[in-house]
């Protein structure tokens, strides 16, 4: 029996069968291009588009909810369809993720299409962070009781703490900052710097995965960033994409970084850009979301759990979402951990080789075990019950 694993992020849907070795992982958007008029692009077909400037995006998502469903079908049937998946319904099971404390009505809405427009035989639906410490518990030696998921990913940033593969749902915390806002930013502050590129989201998310990092140090890395010429070891040049000769954007080694373009190029000056944006994660507070940052929402969120389990959970921090993948994070989260925790307790910080297939890897796990008969709803359960037993079954 096929499994189909789904992990529905708002800024990439992560998917495949669990028999594969690793996912696609489409962008969740449908994407419309300035000089393409006559076709839209769904989901990962904005690779066979040339000219990526002044994309205009139509996102089922926003602010981490499901709330355009006419766009999310068509990325949904792109993915099943015969030019990706080429699912055949009726022999196929589903695991899909959704958002943490999803809305009923759209938690009524996705059993629908599910189980009556694409008729899959059984469905399991949880949240990202449910697989991946069902990766986590499994793939060390002695399971722990005890686990807590930070998942940064494209609207929110959570903290999940989990019991015995149960989530705790009153010690979940959010963070109102994903890698969404941190490109939003960045394109605020180039426009306002250097150069208007407020159109320009597709080009300065690259611009952001290319050259930010988590400084470890803010204020000395500031330091740095004031001084001339060759002084000054965090300034790069960014040689921006023209789409004619230059197909995509990248970063001029350091001995080159002169901040002058050669001939016909456009190139924006990176220096303390570079590090002042991911510190949004650790301090939202710079852009006035008057929150607390990633580190220190989850050493509030253990502090509200019983005393016995914290050491537990301090001892099985586990990182997902694609924030993981800029240089530093997790060393500036666990320097952060480290200096907010009690001190008689050890911290330990998983981050898996790839946080952005982490979950889509533990739905592949769970796919042809028992534990998946035990949670998944059939169709003939589904036909019989409705959304009672949906809601009965799943942990969302």
């Amino acid at each position: 029996m096929a499994t189909v694993v789904l992990d529905n992020g708002a800024g990439a849907a992560k998917v495949g069968y669990a028999t594969d070795k690793e996912p696609r992982i489409v962008p969740n958007c449908v994407t419309k291009a300035k000089n393409v008029r006559t076709r839209i692009f769904i989901g990962d077909q904005i690779d066979d588009c040339k000219d990526l400037s002044g994309l205009y995006y139509l996102l089922p998502f926003q602010k981490g909810y499901l709330v355009n469903w006419d766009i999310e079908r068509q990325v949904w049937d792109y993915i099943f369809g015969k030019d990706a998946l080429k699912v055949d319904f009726n022999e196929t099971n589903l695991i899909v993720t959704e958002p943490y404390f999803n809305f009923n009505s759209v938690q009524e809405a996705m059993n629908e299409i599910f189980f009556e427009e694409y008729a899959f035989k059984s469905v399991l639906k949880s949240n990202p962070s449910f697989l991946s410490q069902y990766k986590y518990t499994k793939e060390t030696n002695a399971p722990p009781l005890c686990s807590v998921v930070l998942d940064t990913g494209y609207s929110f940033s959570h903290v999940v703490p989990y019991l015995k593969g149960k989530k705790i749902p009153e010690a979940v915390k959010r963070v109102n900052v994903g890698g969404k806002v941190l490109t939003n930013h960045l394109k605020e502050v180039i426009s306002y710097r250097q150069l208007m590129v407020m159109d320009e989201t597709y080009v300065i998310n690259q611009v952001k995965e290319d050259v930010c990092y988590v400084s470890s140090q803010f204020m000395e890395d500031m330091d740095i960033a004031k001084k001339k010429g060759k002084e000054n070891t965090i300034a790069r040049d960014y040689v921006l994409p023209d789409y004619t000769h230059i197909k995509r954007g990248y970063v001029r080694p350091p001995e080159e970084t002169t901040g002058k373009a050669k001939d016909g190029e456009q190139i924006i000056r990176m220096n303390n850009e570079r590090f002042a944006i991911p510190e949004l994660l650790f301090h939202p507070s710079d852009v006035g979301v008057q929150e607390m940052g990633v580190a220190e929402a989850l050493v509030y969120a253990i502090s509200t759990l019983p005393e016995e389990m914290q050491p537990h959970m301090y001892n099985n921090i586990v990182l997902t979402g694609g924030n993981c993948l800029l240089p530093g994070f997790s060393d500036r989260f666990y320097a952060d951990v480290r200096s907010m925790a009690p001190e008689d307790f050890d911290i330990k910080v998983k981050t898996p080789n790839n946080p952005i297939t982490y979950a889509w890897e533990g739905g592949c796990m769970l796919a042809n075990t028992e534990d998946y008969k035990k949670m998944a709803v059939t169709r003939e359960q589904y036909e019989e019950h409705g959304h009672t037993i949906c809601s009965e079954k799943f942990d969302i």
